[in-house]
């Protein structure tokens, strides 16, 4: 998938306000789906179709509890992070170069005004 993609898809999971909580309270430490059930106020069927979103996008991992092989453990996937990171910081020097090259052209037009 390219980086690109990659960003779509996150974005598109970041877009919901309830993937966002899971996402607050997974920054914590990793929580089981009934914690997070519980913590957000919602039915485990809600909360499995944000955590499947989640999945889907690379933002969360699930695994097993080594002594409860029903029970899962949902953390955070920092790689998922580093590439919206790596586009946000793309994004931002872009409006910076432009924004300098508009301070640059006032100051020019405000000088030969006078």
């Amino acid at each position: 998938m390219t980086a690109s993609a990659q960003v779509d898809r996150t974005l598109a999971a970041l877009a919901d306000p309830t993937r966002r909580a899971v996402i607050e309270h997974l920054r914590t430490r990793p929580h089981r789906a009934g914690e997070l059930a519980d913590a957000l106020g919602m039915s485990a069927p809600a909360l499995s179709r944000h955590l499947r979103v989640l999945r889907k996008s690379g933002l969360i991992t699930d695994d097993a509890v080594e002594h409860d092989a029903r029970v899962r453990l949902y953390r955070l996937e920092p790689k998922e992070f580093a590439t919206l990171r790596e586009w946000v910081t793309e994004v931002e020097a872009f409006w910076n170069d432009q924004l300098a090259g508009f301070k640059v052209h006032a100051e020019q037009s405000s000088r030969s005004d006078r």
